[in-house]
C-alpha cells in the first residue's frame, strides 16, 4: 500500500516551494527526525543518564542532563520535531518534570509504528489502535496507586515522596537536596496547601564550598550588603524605586564660569538642598528600607546614612518584582516619598556571613511562616552551581504536584511494565486491525525500564524478562534496579521508589498526542523562504 498524493500543479505555489509526500517521503522522514531526537535524550534518562554538553547560540555552556534545557538550548528546527519539542514543554509548563518521558515515549510509540506501516497498515487504523491503548493506559494507571502523600505533609514524608525525581538529575545528592527542598516548601506552605506557589522559594548560588554547606534561609537573600551603613532592622516601612537615585544630568552640555572661591562653593548648593528635601521628605515618611533598581549617587547615600535608612541596590527586575510582591509594595519611577499605598513593609532585615560571603537577608513572618525561603546552594563550579538549580526547581514542582494529586504510584519501570503487561492483554482481547497498534503501544511502554536497564550498563533483554516474570506472578511494584542486584530487579514500594501519577498520567497523554498528530502528516509542503537575494557577482566589473 503506498500513501501516495498527486503533486500540485505547477503554478499552485510560488516558484521555490518543496513538496514531500507519501510514505517515504514525509511519514518515515518524519518518523525518522523525531526518532533522532528522542535518541538524544534517552541516553540522559534516569539516574544513571548521562550528560550532555551543550554550547548554545551565544557561545554558553551547559552540562545537564535536563531534558527541558537540551532541547530549548539546542534550537530544533524539523517540523515534526517540533510538534514533540512543543508537547514536553507543555510537560514543562504543566508539571515541571517528566520532559524526558514525554519524549522518548513519543519517539518509542513512532518507531514502534514504522513496522506497521512498511506492513501496509493505514496511519489511521494505527492511530486507533494507540488512541484506543492511550485510554485503556491512564484508566489503568489509577488503579495502580501505590500511597498517598498526607496532607499537611511532614518534612520525612514530602523528602522521601521527592527523593526519585532529583535522584534521577542528581544520584548520590538526592537525600540531602530532597530535604532542602522540602523544608524551603514547608517553610513558604500557605494554610491550603494547594494553594502553594512554585515562586515563594528561590535559588541564590553562592560559589565555592560544596554541596553540603547549602541551607535554606528564612526569607529572601541578596547576595550583597546594603549599600549604606545601616545593616540590620526590625519591622521597616519599604519604597521600591527603579531610577536611580542621583543627581540628574542636564542633556545638553554647557560651560561654567567661576569668578572666585564663594562662586565655587555656591555652584552645587541648589542641588545638594533639593537632594537633601528629597531624601527628607522620605524619612519624614516613616520610610527605613530603600531598594534601588538601579545606580545610587555618593551624595544620595551620604543623606540617607545621615537619616538612618538602609540602602539595598536590586538590579535583576525579576528579583525586584518578587520582592515588591512579597513586602507589598509597588516600584515607582520617580524619586519621591511614597504613598501609603505604594510603600510596602519588611519584618526583618539582617546582614549574615554564609561561606565568608556578606549576604542581606528580607524576611516577612508571619504565624510561624515566611512568605518566602531561599536556598542558598555552595558549589565548585558555575556550572554545577546551574545544574544544581534545575534540579531543585524540578522538585519544587514535584511538591506542586504532590500538593494538588498527592497519589503515588511504584517508580523506576515498575509502573510501565504493569502496563504494558495489561495493555498486552486488551490488544489480544480487541477484534480488528487496531490490535496491532495496541499491542505496538504496550511495547513502546517497555522503554522506560529498557532506557534505565541499559543506562545502569545491564542486559536490558534480560531485565525485561525478569520484571515480566514478577509481574505475572502479581508482584506489580517490581521495577529496575540501576545497582544491578538480584537479577536487576527491586521492590520499588520497599525501596520507597514512587512517582508522582498526575505528571507521568498527563505526560502519557501529551507523548501519545504528539506521536498521533506525526502520524496524521501525509505530506509536507515548504513554502519559498523569504529574504534578499544575495547581489549577482560580476567578474569583469573594471573591464572598460
Amino acid at each position: 500500500m503506498s500513501l501516495k498524493v498527486p503533486k500540485p500543479q505547477a503554478g499552485l505555489f510560488k516558484d521555490g516551494f518543496k513538496h514531500l509526500s507519501g510514505l517515504e517521503e514525509a511519514v518515515l522522514r518524519n518518523i525518522e527526525a523525531v526518532g533522532e531526537l528522542s535518541e538524544i535524550v534517552r541516553t540522559s534518562f534516569g539516574p544513571n543518564g548521562r550528560n550532555k554538553l551543550i554550547i548554545n547560540h551565544i557561545n554558553r555552556l551547559f552540562v545537564t542532563s535536563d531534558a527541558a534545557t537540551i532541547i530549548r538550548e539546542i534550537e530544533v528546527v524539523h517540523p515534526a520535531a517540533k510538534l514533540l519539542v512543543g508537547a514536553s514543554q507543555a510537560q514543562e509548563a504543566e508539571n515541571g518534570d517528566g520532559t524526558n518521558f514525554v519524549l522518548i515515549f513519543a519517539g518509542a510509540l513512532l518507531k514502534s509504528a514504522v513496522n506497521l506501516l512498511v506492513m501496509g497498515l493505514h496511519p489511521s487504523e494505527v492511530i486507533l489502535g494507540y488512541e484506543l491503548a492511550a485510554d485503556k493506559c491512564r484508566e489503568e494507571l489509577e488503579t495502580l496507586q501505590a500511597m498517598e502523600l498526607p496532607l499537611p505533609p511532614s518534612l520525612s514524608t514530602l523528602a522521601k515522596a521527592l527523593s526519585p525525581s532529583i535522584a534521577s538529575k542528581q544520584p548520590g545528592n538526592e537525600d540531602f537536596l530532597s530535604e532542602l527542598v522540602a523544608e524551603a516548601s514547608l517553610a513558604v506552605m500557605p494554610k491550603n496547601p494547594k494553594d502553594f506557589s512554585v515562586d515563594a522559594v528561590r535559588v541564590v548560588k553562592i560559589l565555592g564550598g560544596s554541596l553540603s554547606q547549602s541551607r535554606v534561609v528564612r526569607g529572601m537573600v541578596f547576595g550583597r550588603e546594603p549599600d549604606g551603613i545601616v545593616k540590620k532592622g526590625l519591622k521597616l516601612k519599604v519604597a521600591v524605586y527603579t531610577c536611580g537615585l542621583d543627581i540628574s544630568q542636564t542633556e545638553t552640555k554647557a560651560t561654567v564660569l567661576l569668578k572666585n572661591a564663594g562662586e565655587m562653593l555656591d555652584f552645587t548648593k541648589g542641588e545638594e538642598k533639593q537632594m537633601e528635601n528629597i531624601f527628607q521628605e522620605i524619612a519624614d515618611s516613616g520610610v527605613k528600607l530603600i531598594i534601588a533598581g538601579s545606580g545610587i549617587g555618593d551624595l544620595a547615600l551620604h543623606y540617607l546614612n545621615r537619616q538612618g535608612i538602609a540602602v539595598l541596590k536590586v538590579l535583576s527586575k525579576f528579583d525586584l518584582r518578587r520582592l515588591c510582591r512579597v513586602c507589598g509594595a509597588t516600584p515607582l519611577a520617580r524619586v519621591g516619598a511614597p504613598t501609603a499605598e505604594e510603600a510596602g513593609h519588611v519584618d526583618i532585615l539582617e546582614t549574615i556571613e554564609i561561606g565568608g560571603d556578606r549576604v542581606t537577608v528580607l524576611r516577612q513572618e508571619a504565624e510561624e511562616r515566611t512568605r518566602t525561603a531561599t536556598i542558598v546552594l555552595r558549589g565548585a563550579t558555575a556550572n554545577h552551581l546551574d545544574d544544581l538549580e534545575r534540579s531543585i526547581d524540578d522538585g519544587v514542582n514535584t511538591v506542586r504536584s504532590l500538593l494538588k494529586d498527592g497519589r503515588l504510584v511504584p517508580g523506576a519501570g515498575a509502573t510501565e511494565i504493569e502496563l504494558a503487561k495489561r495493555i498486552g492483554e486488551l490488544g489480544e482481547k480487541t477484534p480488528g486491525l487496531a490490535q496491532h497498534g495496541i499491542r505496538k503501544f504496550a511495547e513502546a511502554l517497555e522503554v522506560v525500564p529498557r532506557t534505565l536497564a541499559e543506562n545502569a550498563g545491564l542486559d536490558a533483554s534480560e531485565v525485561i524478562s525478569a520484571l515480566y516474570k514478577a509481574h505475572s506472578e502479581g508482584n506489580s511494584d517490581v521495577g529496575v534496579d540501576i545497582d544491578g542486584n538480584l537479577n536487576g530487579t527491586i521492590g520499588t514500594i520497599a525501596h520507597s521508589i514512587l512517582d508522582p501519577l498526575a505528571p507521568k498520567s498527563y505526560a502519557i497523554k501529551l507523548a501519545v498526542d504528539a506521536a498521533v498528530s506525526v502520524l496524521r502528516v501525509d505530506s509536507i509542503i515548504v513554502a519559498k523562504q523569504a529574504g534578499i537575494a544575495p547581489p549577482k557577482q560580476n567578474p569583469d566589473w573594471d573591464q572598460d
